[in-house]
């Protein structure tokens, strides 16, 4: 079986990264382009010295390529301002799009939850690293409770793994973070926070869950959590719970207060995790970027095997 060329365009962190997997990895995808806008980039260098075609040109390089109408799917790892530009011209030539910035022009796609839902799609979005780590886990307790009226979730990254895409994108990660955790997590009120941790070594991706929710049990919900978090492995094997889940009741005597809902009780959870990446192409502690990566490759291959790949070829 032929596999389907893909393109990256955003030669930093991410991109590479995902250029790396789908070199050793990817079941149905193989390089058919790197795309940056900076000539001396590693990720460009790294690259060619693979044998991919590269521009430094950015979107208007990647369409004077000679092998650019073979490419059917196209990574855009570059910022959500850019993205919005970069789908514009992909669509007018039918390529499928997987959107690693917070743009959200596509829906939301997270494997786990979602996975070919959106199949159909030309354009789907990653939602954010953080997204992709800690909204099934609000997913988790959704499907094991009546209502989850408040979910929040506080991603920690080594400030050495945050390239200047995501630190471009800082705004636009908890603005879509947040409502992902409503939309995909199924939480009625959604909060993210994201820390860019700069301790010397570097530490390992950290993210914290917190969720309020009404109806279930404490059972129900550690036996929904730890078989997300064996399915959120599939994909990425350093996916891992930091400690056993914690609980809290929230009761009458002393309720908290959710904006837009109000005074509000419940049993709090609290879920703590840890996301060491795989070390394609920067050290295990980038989690943020490895399941990132990994979420969208899975995304691309279940696409490409759906064989609607042949019906744009």
């Amino acid at each position: 079986m032929a596999k389907v060329k893909c393109a990256i365009i955003g030669s930093g962190n991410i991109g590479t990264d995902l250029m790396i997997k789908i070199m050793r990895t990817a079941k149905t995808l193989e390089m058919g382009a790197m795309v940056g806008i900076d000539p001396n980039s590693d990720g460009l260098a790294r690259a060619a010295r693979l044998g991919v075609p590269v521009t430094h040109e950015g979107i208007e390089g990647l369409l004077k390529l000679p092998g650019y109408r073979d490419i059917q799917v196209v990574f855009d790892a570059t910022s959500a301002q850019a993205h919005l530009r970069n789908n514009a011209l992909l669509q007018q030539d039918g390529k499928k799009v997987i959107d690693l910035t917070p743009a959200a022009i596509g829906p939301f796609t997270i494997p786990v939850i979602n996975g070919d839902a959106n199949i159909n799609e030309p354009n789907v979005n990653m939602v954010t690293c953080g997204g992709q780590a800690t909204i099934p886990m609000v997913y988790a307790v959704r499907r094991a409770t009546t209502r989850v009226l408040y979910g929040e979730i506080v991603a920690s990254i080594a400030s050495r793994s945050a390239g200047p895409g995501t630190r471009a994108n800082i705004d636009e990660f908890t603005e879509t973070t947040s409502k992902a955790i409503e939309v995909l997590g199924g939480a009625e009120r959604g909060k993210a926070i994201i820390i860019l941790n700069p301790a010397e070594p570097p530490l390992i991706m950290r993210d914290t869950v917190f969720t309020l929710s009404q109806g279930g049990d404490k059972d129900a919900i550690v036996a929904s959590v730890l078989a997300m978090v064996a399915s959120v492995q599939a994909y990425v094997p350093g996916y891992r719970l930091k400690q056993e889940v914690q609980f809290e009741v929230i009761g009458d005597n002393a309720p908290v207060r959710i904006p837009g809902i109000g005074l509000a009780t419940g049993l709090k959870t609290t879920i703590l995790l840890e996301v060491e990446g795989a070390a394609h192409y920067l050290p295990a502690y980038a989690g943020n970027l490895d399941i990132m990566t990994s979420a969208a490759l899975v995304t691309a291959d279940h696409w490409a095997a759906s064989g609607l790949a042949k019906e744009a070829a």
